[in-house]
């Protein structure tokens, strides 16, 4: 099990990244259009900076459901491969099977 503060700060960030979201790509949008003057591009690169970094979605770390693990998980099942092993040898995952030769 992966420490529950590192799991809570992570869905901190994703709950936060969802929040932001649409200020976020808001103000990218502004930034990345050339049609706009020089200064208002600026105010919007300035707001964005005093947006919480943790509402970036680049911040959220993938997961394990099961154990928290942050590490060797597949987006598919969003579980660890240590879980998706234990899962899939006991057939709670339908139609995967243990691979053996």
């Amino acid at each position: 099990m992966a420490k529950v503060s590192a799991v809570n700060r992570n869905a901190k960030r994703a709950y936060m990244a969802q929040r932001d979201k649409a200020k976020r790509t808001a103000l990218k949008d502004i930034i990345k259009d050339r049609d706009r003057p020089v200064e208002e591009r600026f105010e919007a690169s300035l707001k964005l900076a005093e947006l919480p970094r943790n509402g970036s979605a680049v911040r959220v770390r993938l997961r394990c459901k099961l154990t928290g693990r942050p590490r060797a998980n597949y987006r598919k099942f969003e579980l660890c491969r240590v879980a998706l092993r234990d899962l899939a040898s006991a057939g709670q995952i339908p139609g995967m099977v243990k691979s053996s030769w």
